[in-house]
């Protein structure tokens, strides 16, 4: 139960940004960037904190007729609104304790999608090619924008490794769970005697950095041209338009080969960027080791998260138990809002736990 303290004081808070954005004077202007950043976002809290309190003095108010047995129609009709009113309490409670969960910086973000190719062989290239397209159809269905920024395509089909940018609102939020090991167990078309073969896939998603987060220095960060890679022609022949810049204190790589060379440097900077995000997410997240128990899944790009069974037609995510028996649609990117979902149901139903024991 939330405590009327911690009610009084987001009111409170909620008075003082309203008052200090009346009354900039003395505020740098990255301040009140923060400030009004805040207060939007502290808006619909304390609008679900008021019709809690209002609804705890009804409450009071109703068991007070409640027990005054003089007018017998005004204590049946308060009892009656006092059931209502007690059966709407619990879900108000639980809306406003999850709005105060400590929030992810980073869960408003764009994202950094990459797919890498496992243990499989052919047959974990030609999947790592269906989650690629599983999650190009979600981000079309969610209004995003996939840009393909790096991919190396398998002679069969799929790729061995393709990343991507995902960019929209709430990008990282939804997708942070995906990180993991995908496995996909069906009979490869190259399979004469019709078995089951088991292969995987490494899906990492990272949250897109500003410039703020991460400062990279000149004298860190190495950049090579090179020739583009393609079907060739005079322009690939005469243009050293392909980057690769490597991250000297990590030996992080990344290489861009687009025809533009500067907008090769801009996406591969990008792309570091996020990876250096990464890293530091990480670092912080193995300092705070206990409350990581608290969350659906370590995260650990190693840890097998999902298998895909095509002879049964089911998609299982092991963090949480779940299947469905939805894996065309799931891979069309229809059902993958079921995974996701739950997870994310799953994940703050736990901290709203570890929080009240907290407490």
């Amino acid at each position: 139960m939330i405590s009327d303290d911690r009610l009084k004081q987001l009111f409170e808070r909620h008075d003082y940004l309203t008052h200090a954005l009346a009354n900039p004077d003395g505020i740098s202007s990255d301040d009140f960037v923060k400030l009004s950043r805040e207060f939007a976002e502290l808006g619909p809290v304390v609008e679900a904190a008021s019709a809690l309190t209002d609804a705890r003095l009804e409450l009071v108010e109703l068991e007070e007729m409640a027990a005054d047995g003089a007018d017998t129609d005004m204590k049946a009709l308060a009892e009656e609104e006092l059931s209502t009113l007690k059966a709407r309490l619990p879900a108000m409670e639980r809306s406003l304790s999850l709005q105060l969960l400590p929030k992810d910086a980073a869960d408003e973000r764009s994202a950094i999608l990459e797919i890498r190719a496992g243990t499989g062989g052919d047959e974990a290239a030609l999947f790592a090619g269906d989650l690629y397209r599983m999650y190009e159809k979600y981000a079309e269905r969610q209004g995003w924008k996939l840009d393909l920024a790096e991919a190396s395509p398998a002679d069969v089909g799929g790729f061995k490794e393709v990343v991507a940018t995902i960019s929209g609102k709430g990008v990282f939020a939804r997708l942070k769970f995906e990180s993991g090991v995908h496995r996909v167990q069906r009979v490869p078309v190259t399979e004469s005697g019709g078995r089951i073969h088991t292969s995987a896939a490494t899906v990492a998603v990272l949250p897109e950095a500003e410039n703020v987060d991460i400062d990279i220095q000149d004298s860190d960060i190495r950049i090579d041209t090179m020739r583009s890679s393609g079907a060739g022609g005079q322009h690939v022949n005469t243009t050293d338009s392909a980057v690769r810049i490597t991250h000297l204190p990590t030996g992080i790589v990344v290489t861009q080969s687009e025809k533009s060379q500067h907008r090769n440097r801009e996406k591969a900077m990008q792309i570091l960027r996020a990876r250096l995000y990464d890293l530091e997410r990480e670092k912080a997240a193995s300092d705070r080791a206990a409350d990581r128990k608290a969350q659906v899944g370590s995260g650990d790009r190693s840890e097998r998260i999902r298998t895909y069974n095509f002879p049964q037609a089911r998609v299982t995510d092991h963090r949480i138990g779940l299947t469905l028996h939805k894996l065309e649609q799931i891979l069309a990117g229809d059902a993958l809002d079921e995974i996701i979902d739950a997870l994310i149901t799953e994940d703050q139903a736990r901290r709203l736990a570890a929080m009240e024991t907290a407490v």
